[in-house]
């Protein structure tokens, strides 16, 4: 259920920031406002929720501030006398790559290209998740989650021909890299939240992630800019950061409960929404889309029919 919401956040995310990005005149610049202001935004509601817990008072959100339980589906403990280190690691790993260059990279790729071709690409993240999670991960994949996976892929395909995305673009190579970097931070982020909270992992990645994009900034003699912007971007970057820190919590949540597969194979359903919100902003028709966007939902239902009877893994 809370990756149903993480995707519904990420299709609105990819609309909204396929303008966003262009209000900016660098898509690094953007990037890195962004992140500090879901950042911002993550800390408070971290702040929040631990308060309210303190106080007696249990929320949705003290399960974010929390260890998630160990159980039959939490990955294997790390070996003894190197927890300290590989932990130190995955961190870094999820706050440099994951919240710092992948986005990057992401950015750059978008403003390169549309909304539509952007979320596919970035939505091939299942299939990287989905062969990572095999050797890392100990994850299987049973028949229903290769028919859910195929309905999927399928769908991806016909909405790529429908929407003329066949021809390989510098943004496309951009948002590809950023996909493959981002599918190693969910295995990852995935044995770290074995024994990490969610708040906590969250909090590195944009933390961290934006110190690392300040740094790229002040290399590139970009610096100046993050202070100069205008009302109109100063908008778009609020707008784009609260919707950031919404996806940010539900993905680590979802993530710390489910196996990364199933997370990541509703995260799909992402182009349904962005898709959907292009067709009442007159920016591109549903009606030849809706072969696919079918195919889509009928996979991600799949997922959300099934997944929850794994247990235990």
């Amino acid at each position: 259920m809370v990756a149903g919401i993480t995707a519904l956040v990420s299709g609105v995310s990819v609309f909204v920031n396929s303008y966003g990005v262009h209000a900016v005149p660098s898509p690094a610049v953007y990037t890195t406002a962004k992140n500090l202001v879901a950042f911002a935004v993550l800390g408070i509601g971290t702040a929040v929720a631990v308060s309210r817990r303190s106080s007696g008072s249990p929320s949705a959100g003290s399960r974010w501030v929390d260890v998630p339980e160990r159980s039959s589906c939490t990955p294997g403990k790390t070996g003894a006398g190197g927890p300290g280190m590989l932990h130190l690691a995955g961190l870094a790993y999820v706050g440099i790559v994951g919240g710092g260059i992948a986005f990057v990279l992401f950015f750059d790729g978008l403003a390169r290209t549309t909304a539509t071709p952007a979320a596919l690409d970035r939505d091939s993240l299942v299939i990287w998740v989905a062969l990572l999670g095999i050797p890392f991960l100990h994850e299987r994949l049973n028949g229903w989650n290769l028919g859910a996976i195929a309905l999927l892929l399928a769908g991806e395909a016909v909405l790529s021909l429908r929407a003329g995305h066949l021809a390989w673009s510098r943004g496309d190579a951009l948002v590809m890299a950023s996909t493959v970097l981002w599918a190693v931070e969910v295995v990852v982020a995935r044995r770290l939240l074995a024994g990490i909270a969610p708040a906590t992992i969250s909090l590195v990645r944009m933390g961290v992630g934006g110190v690392t994009l300040v740094v790229y900034l002040a290399a590139t003699g970009s610096l100046a800019a993050l202070t100069s912007l205008g009302a109109a971007a100063v908008g778009w970057v609020l707008l784009t950061g609260l919707l950031l820190a919404a996806y940010v919590a539900t993905w680590m949540t979802a993530l710390a409960r489910a196996r990364a597969v199933d997370v990541t194979s509703m995260l799909v359903a992402s182009v349904v929404v962005t898709a959907v919100l292009q067709a009442v902003a007159g920016s591109a028709s549903l009606a030849p889309q809706l072969g696919g966007l079918a195919l889509v939902a009928a996979g991600a239902l799949i997922v959300a029919w099934r997944a929850p009877e794994r247990v235990p893994l």
